[in-house]
């Protein structure tokens, strides 16, 4: 069994609900009426993009050749999904098909998934920049062992999981992940997994209270730690106004976990919301679809996932306080852009 890395960032709930991957490029025909293997390949595109360089030529029909000829069925597939920082696990179902009707992303295979919104924090940090690959399709070959155990690990809790794929991770492969090529958009990958990892695991749950609270206050609010408890009430209050005396009054629920939060535990929250308030619920994980539908039918109401948190982060680093900025050490940057022809 072959393990693939796939790039889908322009579609979202779709491939999971359908059951597919595929790749972009919908200028392209169906290629199986393509001949010739990478020659017929790099014929046919160049016809098609005639002012395109040798080299960006022969880079695409790279990816469409291992989409179409070099996957199988029984392949296991890695589809990190851009929009909420998780990792889908499935395997390859069918043979490449086209399909004409659809309104993108035309070029398409058959995949069952077969665990689906994993945290990036379940694997190590060089497995995380292999499947960071600028190229749309690609090859995992150095932590394979991870992917694999996390695919047939019948423990599907987050401690569960990671623990399994700390103990298959291959320690040898972390020095190989250097030679990768440090594009952009990889860099900004590996700074994201570095700030939610370190908050993770090097924070309390009555730490990240604590942060959260830092955070708004970085963001521009007054906030303060309600009293410590393990009942899962309201952990911070904000206001906008220096004293905190005006309304509106924003409560926030932390949750200091890399997992999914269902809705029942977003409903607690909307509760305790009263008429004219404000609610957030912060967490370093993900929601459901109905948790989702819940903000989408409460006003007032924000949720906050791990990646809301890492870009908060980010973007206001420079006001977080100084102990804060020590156990996240960052520091900016010119990177060389992902458009850049080398």
């Amino acid at each position: 069994m072959n393990v693939w890395g796939i790039h889908n960032d322009s579609l979202t709930t779709e491939l999971v609900e359908d059951g597919f991957i595929s790749i972009g490029w919908d200028d392209q025909p169906d290629l199986r009426g393509i001949r010739d293997g990478r020659q017929g390949l790099k014929r046919a595109l160049a016809e098609q993009h005639p002012d395109a360089k040798p080299g960006s030529i022969a880079a695409r029909a790279g990816v469409l050749l291992r989409f179409r000829d070099e996957m199988n069925v029984g392949d296991l597939v890695v589809a990190p999904y851009k929009p909420d920082s998780t990792i889908n696990l499935g395997l390859i179902s069918s043979d490449y098909y086209f399909a004409p009707d659809a309104p993108t992303h035309r070029h398409r295979r058959r995949v069952d998934w077969i665990k689906t919104g994993l945290p990036r924090t379940v694997f190590t940090q060089p497995a995380l920049f292999e499947i960071g690959s600028v190229l749309t399709v690609f090859r995992v070959r150095r932590h394979v062992d991870e992917f694999m155990t996390a695919l047939r690990s019948e423990d599907d809790s987050i401690d569960g999981l990671t623990r399994a794929v700390d103990a298959a991770a291959d320690r040898s492969s972390e020095d190989d992940a250097a030679g990768d090529e440090p594009r952009a958009s990889r860099i900004d990958r590996h700074t994201r997994d570095f700030v939610l990892e370190t908050l993770h695991r090097r924070l309390s749950h009555q730490d990240f209270e604590e942060f959260t609270a830092e955070l708004l206050r970085a963001l521009g609010y007054q906030a303060r730690v309600t009293q410590y408890s393990q009942d899962g009430g309201v952990d911070v209050i904000a206001h906008r106004d220096p004293l905190g005396v005006e309304p509106p009054q924003i409560k926030v629920q932390c949750k200091h976990h890399t997992g999914t939060i269902s809705a029942p535990e977003v409903q607690q929250l909307a509760g305790a919301q009263g008429p004219g308030e404000l609610s957030i619920f912060v967490t370093l994980g993900t929601y459901t679809k109905d948790a989702r539908s819940i903000e989408r039918q409460r006003t007032g109401l924000r949720l906050l996932s791990g990646e809301d948190v890492v870009g908060l982060v980010l973007e206001n680093y420079d006001k977080l306080p100084e102990k804060r900025r020590a156990l996240i050490p960052l520091t900016r940057v010119l990177v060389v852009s992902d458009s850049a022809d080398l």
